[in-house]
């Protein structure tokens, strides 16, 4: 695969190769919108060069460290973590980059709260008919409080909201003015089914369907718990992954305005129970929840609760360096390369393997992030524009960390002409498909398309786009802000395997592995793919660099509005 590339860049390096925009060979389409232009793809000597050095050894050694034991998963705010934080940083350094945190440092503090759900707790779901329901932790449900008090006592009349969701631009509002302050809304994961792109963007989850949403829309609202009905095939991951993700101590940015007292999730067979002894029935319910014409249901039943947590105030790091750009017009502009370094932890009231050592996710966004880091400091010349890395914390805790760099740059959003960021690299060898959903969101695309074309990468659509992963990793949170963001990833076609042999690895780590003790490193992994993502992002974010100007979102996008008030 390597020599592959070598040689269809090296056409492109050598000849200046203009390459029309909407490359073929299974591309996916550009927008409507977007301007059809001849775009030039190529890459100087030097970056060349530099590009060539990349190396999937490297990658390895990186993901080997980073997911050993001794780094105990590498829990938000706990040794392991720091010590992640720590190595990022020294490498950062033996590289050359400019420290870009506080105080000269490559560390930049991000305040936060740990919340640890304690036994003492109690969550009982009472029904106007029937005795209550006792629920037991982590089996059938999981519960935070997020107002970051030791104690919260919730008696509240449960109200069902549909997605609960409001969303002028769709003609959408499952609330319809109904007031649910001091209320618990029970509510269904994801959003409406549809197959019609302008509405929810069709099978393409939005933001609207994601947890992180409807926990924030129901505090806006004045209510005071949320329970989340989990069903699999709309969640798009089984009760194991809700269960492992909200086990332990989860983290939150210190609050600034309205909380939660219970955010939870519920296993489908309590929402049913909880449903019938209501007199109303779970599958009806759905179903009603799709139509425009939803209003807000009370069950008539109430969630009396006693959430006990342990509160504990930390900080925890993102580590961001920076290349300084050669072109002194540019050099205060950037191209930023993103990943988070953190995992779960450890979990000690587990037996056996309790360390989530996260080498798929993310020591391997971590590796390509500092062999990319490694890779433009030995550039002979550097871009016109500066290239930040930043390895980000709390991602594991709902895009703390990322949110928290989105709020805090090292130089201002506007400024920022892309960010680029790895999640979850799986090392299954040469691929021959790149996933960069969200790309066609941006003006860059077209960029995107001709350099994967001279890459002999096909671009794959997203191959779950129900599951919304655009709003599930750290680029969202620099989207948040305007900046142009989108993750590189491999798709489903590898060299010397079929398609449905990708899909089957992906559908088995998803199943098994995902935020699973089991997600260890192996010697047998090949790192041939992650160092390919490597230098696609390499040669992405060189062509950004140098940019005559900066990169914007079409017209018309979620996020288009928030970057023209930022420049």
């Amino acid at each position: 695969m390597r020599a592959m590339l070598r040689r269809s860049v090296f056409v492109s390096v050598m000849t200046s190769l203009s390459v029309m925009g909407w490359a073929a060979g299974g591309a996916a389409p550009a927008p409507a919108s977007a301007k059809r232009e001849a775009v030039s793809v190529h890459l100087p000597s030097a970056a060349f060069a530099a590009l060539e050095t990349i190396d999937p050894e490297h990658i390895r050694w990186h993901v080997r460290y980073l997911s050993h034991d001794l780094l105990e998963g590498r829990g938000t705010g706990q040794r392991g973590g720091d010590i992640a934080a720590e190595y990022m940083a020294t490498q950062f350094a033996e590289y050359g980059l400019k420290p870009a945190g506080e105080n000269g440092s490559y560390l930049q503090k991000v305040p936060l709260v740990g919340i640890t759900t304690l036994p003492e707790t109690q969550f009982s779901l009472v029904p106007k008919q029937g005795g209550a329901m006792h629920l037991k932790a982590l089996d059938e449900y999981v519960a935070y409080d997020q107002t970051q008090q030791a104690q919260s006592d919730v008696d509240a009349e449960i109200v069902y909201v549909g997605y609960g969701i409001e969303a002028p631009e769709y003609n959408w509002d499952d609330y319809k003015g109904v007031d649910v302050r001091g209320k618990v809304l029970l509510m269904l994961v994801n959003e409406p089914p549809s197959d019609d792109p302008k509405f929810f963007k069709g099978k393409a989850l939005t933001y609207y369907g994601r947890w992180t949403y409807k926990y924030e829309q129901a505090a806006r609202k004045g209510a005071v718990g949320v329970i989340l009905v989990h069903k699999e095939d709309m969640a798009s991951y089984p009760w194991d992954v809700v269960r492992n993700s909200n086990s332990g101590e989860k983290s939150y940015l210190k609050l600034e305005g309205s909380a939660l007292k219970v955010a939870s999730w519920v296993q489908l067979d309590v929402a049913k129970k909880l449903a019938s002894a209501s007199g109303m029935d779970i599958e009806k319910m759905m179903a009603d929840a799709r139509a425009r014409d939803f209003h807000p249901v009370s069950l008539g039943a109430k969630l009396k609760a006693r959430m006990v947590s342990k509160v504990r105030n930390f900080e925890s790091n993102n580590v961001v360096g920076i290349l300084p750009g050669s072109n002194h017009k540019m050099k205060d502009e950037a191209v930023m390369f993103t990943a988070h370094y953190d995992h779960l932890g450890v979990r000690p009231d587990m037996p056996g393997d309790n360390i989530y050592n996260g080498a798929a996710d993310n020591a391997t966004g971590c590796g390509i992030l500092l062999e990319l880091a490694r890779a433009f400091s030995v550039a002979r010349d550097r871009p016109a524009r500066s290239v930040i890395f930043a390895a980000v914390t709390a991602e594991e805790q709902g895009l703390l960390g990322s949110e928290y760099l989105g709020k805090h740059p090292p130089i201002p959003a506007g400024k920022i002409a892309l960010d680029l960021n790895y999640d979850d690299v799986k090392p299954l060898g040469a691929p021959e498909e790149v996933e960069v959903s969200g790309a066609e969101r941006t003006t860059f695309y077209p960029w995107v398309q001709a350099t994967a074309k001279e890459f002999r990468l096909t671009i794959r659509p997203d191959a779950r786009p129900e599951a919304g992963h655009f709003y599930r990793s750290d680029h969202f949170s620099l989207a948040r802000v305007g900046i142009p963001s989108f993750s590189i990833n491999e798709g489903m076609k590898f060299k010397g395997h079929d398609e449905a042999w990708g899909m089957a690895q992906d559908k088995e780590y998803v199943e098994k592995h995902y935020h699973q003790p089991s997600d260890e490193y192996h010697p047998e992994m090949n790192f041939v793919g992650d160092a390919a993502m490597a230098r696609f992002g390499f040669a992405l974010g060189w062509e950004a660099a140098g940019s005559s100007k900066l990169i914007g979102w079409q017209k018309g996008d979620e996020f288009e509005a928030v970057r023209m008030k930022s420049q």
